[in-house]
């Protein structure tokens, strides 16, 4: 029996942070807003009405083609793709098609073991959204609210190989979408969009069968989940002798099943046209120019300069990239800080972030300043203050926005180093435990530690550990 492999192509559907949408003043994003409320003439498809072109989503749609590796097309021109649905108000959608605003593109996508899979890209292209449709009270209502928020659609070359290919896939192009800002690649949100169009060959072969695509997906989880129930059911019907129907594939969450929506739509079905109310968009070299001036150093690219020029392990590298302003602090932090690069990375992974986590907030929403963390690492470092007071301080810079000596001073959470007040604070709790003493003497060594936390309690905390439990060894041997 032939061993088959699967051939994967994504179309994703990113939605552009703008502040309005692609043609009209209507507000963009209008998650939570109630149906039919953030539309007007032009994004409803009045007769009658002229749309007029938010530079904003070119200037996002270039930065991210550049990212993408994409070619910038001096003059790119916009189409009507022809085609009738309820939340499509004016019978055709405005989008790109013969001259896209780039072409061709690729990401080197980084995989287990250390393999860089090339994916690459046929074209990037604006277009705006359609609305939506729902089944409510028993009657399908329809809301025009994402009618014209700006869109790029990116198609990628069957160049993903599983299910686990298409979410890094996925994973490395939020994460990219989020570092230049061009939008918040919130899935559940359908800020990005994927559908998969799946086929599976004989391993080693060039012949494909026909390919189907899944749509309605609303995480990457889910899509790896569906991609792998497709690819298991289109080797089932090959190997029962029966042929791959071109069908397009709806994915139902609650059941975690497909189902067979419609057969695939053909280009020849939309009749392309030049959209005649549209101008050419014109990208001279200036405004390229003024678009890239801030363009920044990218995630993958930064990951790994993180590898070889600070010596981090892939693991924090991925980590301490996984978002800009975190990447950023980092940085910033370990230049405050300047001494060892991993115990920068150790703080920042361990406590910065559960702090993070805590509060829902991003790196550079933190009063708690990249340098105030290399001033409470010193601290710690020089056993000015002990290791859980320093992690403590975190959140009371955080409350208070003050600075880590500031509070160490005015709270009075300097470590105690003195030999006679931890020796006093030791032999207080030798005297007032014997059963336990008795149990340590007879063996059981690891009280030692229960006995460390008892003088760490009776000084607050700020007894230097290290000191305590040399102290209380020397007690405990009598």
């Amino acid at each position: 029996m032939p061993e088959y492999e699967a051939v994967i192509g994504l179309e994703t559907h990113i939605q552009l942070n703008t502040t309005t949408k692609i043609f009209c003043g209507c507000k963009a994003d209008s998650w939570g807003d109630p149906p039919n409320t953030n539309i007007c003439p032009v994004c409803s498809g009045l007769p009658g009405v002229l749309p007029v072109l938010n530079k904003a989503v070119v200037e996002k749609a270039v930065l991210l083609a550049k990212a993408m590796n994409a070619e910038v097309q001096t003059d790119s021109y916009f189409d009507r793709k022809n085609y009738f649905y309820p939340d499509l108000p004016k019978g055709y959608q405005i989008t790109q098609n013969d001259q896209p605003i780039a072409l061709g593109g690729y990401m080197n996508l980084p995989l287990e073991g250390g393999e860089i899979r090339r994916v690459g890209s046929t074209k990037l292209h604006m277009e705006e959204d359609a609305g939506k449709t729902k089944h409510d009270y028993g009657r399908r209502m329809v809301d025009f609210n994402r009618c014209g928020v700006p869109l790029i659609e990116m198609v990628t070359a069957p160049d993903l190989r599983s299910a686990d290919e298409v979410a890094a896939y996925l994973i490395r192009l939020r994460q990219l979408l989020r570092w230049l800002d061009v939008s918040e690649a919130d899935m559940e949100k359908g800020h990005l969009r994927a559908d998969a169009n799946v086929s599976i060959r004989v391993k080693g072969s060039t012949e494909l069968n026909e390919k189907t695509e899944i749509k309605n997906v609303n995480s990457i989880e889910s899509l790896r989940s569906a991609v792998e129930k497709e690819i298991q059911r289109q080797i089932n019907q090959v190997k029962a002798g029966k042929e791959i129907e071109a069908w397009t594939l709806d994915w139902d969450e609650d059941t975690q099943s497909l189902s067979k929506m419609r057969s695939k739509e053909t280009m020849a079905d939309y009749r392309y046209f030049k959209e005649p109310d549209l101008l050419v968009v014109h990208l001279d070299e200036a405004w390229k120019a003024k678009i890239l001036a801030d363009y920044p150093e990218l995630p993958l690219a930064r990951r790994q300069r993180f590898i070889t020029e600070y010596g981090l392990p892939e693991y924090d590298a991925d980590i301490l990239t996984s978002e800009r302003s975190l990447s950023d602090y980092f940085e910033a932090a370990n230049q405050a800080y300047g001494g060892d690069v991993k115990r920068v990375s150790n703080w920042l992974m361990n406590d910065v972030l559960r702090l993070l986590n805590e509060q829902g907030l991003e790196a550079k929403d933190l009063k708690v300043s990249p340098a105030y963390l290399a001033e409470i690492i010193k601290l710690v470092d020089a056993n000015t203050v002990n290791t859980p007071t320093g992690k403590a301080l975190l959140e009371k810079v955080q409350q208070s926005g003050k600075s880590p000596a500031e509070i160490v001073e005015t709270e009075g959470l300097a470590q105690v180093s003195d030999t006679g007040l931890i020796r006093e604070i030791a032999a207080k709790i030798v005297v007032e435990n014997p059963e336990n003493v008795e149990k340590y003497r007879g063996g059981k060594d690891s009280l030692i530690g229960w006995f460390v936390g008892q003088v760490m309690r009776e000084s607050r905390g700020k007894a230097d550990p290290n000191m305590a439990r040399e102290v209380l060894e020397e007690l405990l041997r009598g």
